[in-house]
């Protein structure tokens, strides 16, 4: 090429544009071993080569988000090339701002939620966020906040002008107008950049697109973590999380709707009864964060020592499962009998929640009155709307207590929520010989007490132990002793049963993987005077059978419950489905495995089983049908 021909491309801006690229390409990189550092203790074993195949298999997400954040200043320079002006420098100025302030917050904000969440940055904390922004920092401390406001501050600044810089900014629109054979030539030249640009954005000329599957790799799952680009991940769950007909199409619809039939329609048989009552007053107390390693009868510490008493006293379900991590997912397990989902929670679409079964609902039909407590915000993510739907439109919330008893971040601690339903339904006054007026003998109550306490930064009105994590849990289980022993004295035991249950997977031991099964089982007891005698339940089930297994018990219907089935009908397939971002499990009566959807790979439990993995693949498949049509 001639001289000359050199000069005009230089001209052209296009070195700028494509310097510009480079420079997000390389600041996605380096992401990736300042995160590994930042988490020693996962990779701290790590060898050199698996630093490298991290940056490499995340390379391809990093070419593609630097693509993107990368078309406008394409766009800008291919228009200054016909027509220069100081309002486009402008216009890439804001653009450059922008895209290095959301480059910095997407890695710090997968920095931080990584600690507590374990897998890459999506749309779930924005949800959280937005819903109820104090519930969604309520786990964070104003030392920490202002660290992270400096941090991103300073990083935003570092980004801004280093794209600045490299895009050459101060001789944007500076140059004198081209000869139109330059013009026409650059222009030319501005396609097939732009053209390369899209494969990059795109992942090649395949069939499949770029996701962030293509950056897993390892066994490790932390590994493949740390190879995502947070940015590109947080982007991909905002723009499909809502085009549920295509996500997770495993098999073709008619296998997969045989397989689903064999796993929710039960055989001949019969229901087992443990109740002597079939209208008893039910008290579902929902626990923050609850595990069986907590209990010393499931195997573990001996922190609950509460639940270990009633559970010898009631019904102890041995073999019971989480549905999710985090409590939207669930409560809408758990109320609604339907499984939570990998990559979005259903609370975020009121109108699809609304058509969901409703245990309250069903029970409201049968003359029961409702009510539902909780100490913290109900407004947090949606939980208000999906409630009311519910048909519990009698909350008890926060706001509904006075500010002197708001104690902690998450709002009002568990024991002063407890004693508001202690004196609402009279219960800490009464006694075997009365104090009930003729309304509530006749009618059945339902009361819904959900806890906050034992969740992170369990700040408690108790110190008992050394360990604050478990100090908070075992002041939740004293809560929840103490008000099973007021219900007790009170003339209303004998016709109660107290159904105990955690919100979610249990978060103890810290730091524990999504990946280990232990984390997932979580107790089910059943206790009152209703009960016919103390046992161990051994089938296996999860949080989404808790609806009909408890509409059997009273003689209700449980028809509409889809995904719930009856975990003391004799001819019930008994397993237990659970999901993760971005994953699912299954655990039958013979065998158990966990699948990343990212990777495509069984990642732990026997993953030569194909036909466990194929009933777990069909039913996450059948759910995704099934919220398609609500």
């Amino acid at each position: 090429m001639k001289p000359d021909g050199l000069k005009f491309l230089r001209n052209s801006y296009l070195w700028q544009t494509i310097s510009l690229w480079a420079f997000w390409t390389v600041m996605f990189v380096v992401q990736k071993p300042i995160f590994m550092v930042c988490y020693k203790g996962l990779f701290g074993n790590s060898s050199v080569v698996d630093w490298c195949r991290v940056c490499l298999h995340g390379f391809p997400l990093d070419i593609s988000m630097a693509g993107y954040l990368t078309i406008v200043p394409l766009v800008l320079s291919l228009i200054a090339v016909w027509a220069p002006s100081k309002l486009l420098r402008k216009c890439c100025r804001v653009w450059l701002f922008l895209a290095s302030v959301l480059v910095a917050l997407t890695f710090l904000l997968n920095l931080v939620l990584y600690e507590y969440w374990g897998f890459p940055l999506d749309s779930t904390p924005l949800f959280y966020f937005f819903s109820s922004p104090s519930d969604a920092m309520a786990s964070v401390g104003v030392g920490e906040i202002v660290l992270m406001v400096f941090l991103f501050c300073a990083l935003s600044l570092i980004i801004y002008f280093g794209a600045c810089w490299s895009f050459g900014l101060k001789r944007f629109c500076k140059r004198r107008k081209m000869l139109v054979a330059h013009q026409l030539w650059t222009t030319l030249l501005y396609i097939l950049l732009g053209g390369l640009m899209f494969l990059g954005i795109r992942g090649g000329v395949t069939v499949s697109s770029m996701n962030t599957g293509k950056a897993y790799f390892s066994e490790r799952q932390e590994l493949n973590h740390a190879a995502v680009n947070p940015m590109f991940s947080l982007m991909e769950s905002l723009l499909h999380e809502s085009n549920f007909a295509s996500q997770y199409r495993f098999l073709d619809d008619k296998e997969a709707a045989e397989l689903f039939r064999e796993m929710t329609e039960s055989g001949e048989g019969v229901t087992e009864q443990l109740l002597t009552d079939e209208r008893p007053d039910i008290y579902l107390l929902i626990l923050e964060s609850f595990s069986s390693k907590l209990m010393k009868t499931l195997g573990g510490n001996g922190v609950a020592q509460e639940l270990d008493s009633l559970a010898k006293q009631g019904v102890l379900f041995t073999h019971f499962h989480a549905n999710s991590f985090r409590t939207d997912r669930g409560l809408v397990s758990i109320l609604s009998g339907y499984p939570a989902q990998p990559t979005m929670s259903l609370m975020k679409y009121p109108r699809k929640t609304a058509t969901l079964p409703s245990i309250a609902r069903s029970l409201k039909s049968a003359g029961y009155d409702v009510r539902y407590y909780y100490g913290g915000d109900a407004d947090f993510t949606n939980m208000r709307s999906y409630l009311v739907a519910q048909g519990i439109d009698n909350i008890v919330s926060d706001v509904d207590f006075p500010m002197s008893e708001r104690l902690s971040k998450w709002g009002v601690p568990d024991h002063l929520v407890f004693n508001r339903l202690l004196a609402n339904e009279q219960l800490a006054s009464s006694t075997s010989s009365g104090g009930q007026s003729a309304e509530r003998k006749s009618r059945p109550v339902f009361r819904i007490v959900q806890t906050s306490s034992s969740h992170e930064p369990f700040d408690v009105p108790y110190h008992q132990l050394s360990d604050e994590r478990l100090n908070a849990f075992a002041y939740a289980d004293h809560c929840v002793g103490d008000f099973v022993k007021k219900l007790r004295a009170s003339n209303r035991w004998q016709r109660s049963l107290v159904v105990i249950v955690p919100d979610h997977l249990g978060c103890y031991p810290p730091h524990i993987s999504n990946y280990d099964f232990s984390r997932y089982e979580i107790p089910l007891i059943l206790v009152g005077g209703v009960v016919k005698e103390p046992r161990t339940v051994d089938v296996v089930g999860s949080q989404q059978d808790l609806a009909a297994t408890l509409l059997s018990q009273l003689g209700i219907s449980h028809e509409e419950f889809l995904f719930s089935k009856d975990m003391l009908h004799s001819g019930t397939p008994h397993f237990a489905f659970f999901t993760v971002p971005d994953a699912f499990g299954i655990v039958s009566e013979n065998g158990r495995l966990i699948f990343d959807n990212k990777s495509q790979k069984v990642v732990a439990g026997d993953s030569n089983d194909e036909a466990l993995l194929k009933k777990g693949q069909a039913y996450l498949q059948k759910l995704y049908d099934d919220i398609e049509k609500r």
